[in-house]
């Protein structure tokens, strides 16, 4: 429940300060909506908060199965799987375009390189959103995360400025460069 949560400032999130928040959501929304492909693999799809906006024929593939359940619900012309983002279960260039939506900045840089190979595998083109560095916050930690039900748990985090993760991926392209969000195009 705590996926949406984070999204839409409520919940757990409903107190913290996040100016221009929810008109870089839209903006975000807005940017996922205008990509064009006929087939498009969500890579860690999670609730299918973004996955929703997407077009053509749309699969979402999440380890959890609680969070297929949901996504499987909002998408009107699309498919769920669950699946191991490492260990694809798709033929070779099977997608015109693989987006992961804040997943890429949960992966240590071992882990990023490797994920990188495997979207490339079955995607033409990748689209990565993540979460905007901004002053004050550091660009790699551990973060501590609460859950409604109490539960307390671990979680890598990596912040990127827009430019520093086109670099990473390469021949990368800006789509949007916000104090919240990032999403660059490879």
């Amino acid at each position: 429940p705590e996926y949406d949560d984070f999204y839409l400032g409520t919940g757990l999130f409903a107190a913290r300060e996040r100016p221009g928040w929810h008109q870089e959501l839209e903006a975000l929304q807005s940017l996922v909506s205008s990509i064009r492909a006929e087939a498009v693999l969500d890579v860690a799809c999670g609730t299918g908060f973004l996955t929703r906006h997407l077009r053509g024929r749309v699969m979402g593939v999440d380890q959890s199965r609680a969070m297929l359940n949901i996504a499987r619900s909002r998408l009107r012309r699309g498919a769920v799987a669950q699946a191991d983002a490492f260990c694809l279960p798709f033929r070779s260039g099977a997608f015109d375009c693989l987006v992961a939506g804040h997943f890429y900045g949960h992966l240590t840089e071992p882990e990023r390189a490797r994920f990188l190979v495997e979207a490339r595998r079955v995607a033409a083109r990748l689209l990565i959103i993540d979460a905007a560095l901004r002053d004050g916050v550091a660009p790699e930690q551990v973060q501590q995360r609460v859950l409604n039900d109490g539960s307390q748990h671990a979680v890598y985090k990596r912040y990127f400025t827009a430019e520093q993760l086109a670099r990473e991926l390469g021949s990368g392209a800006v789509l949007y460069g916000g104090q919240w969000f990032v999403a660059v195009m490879a």
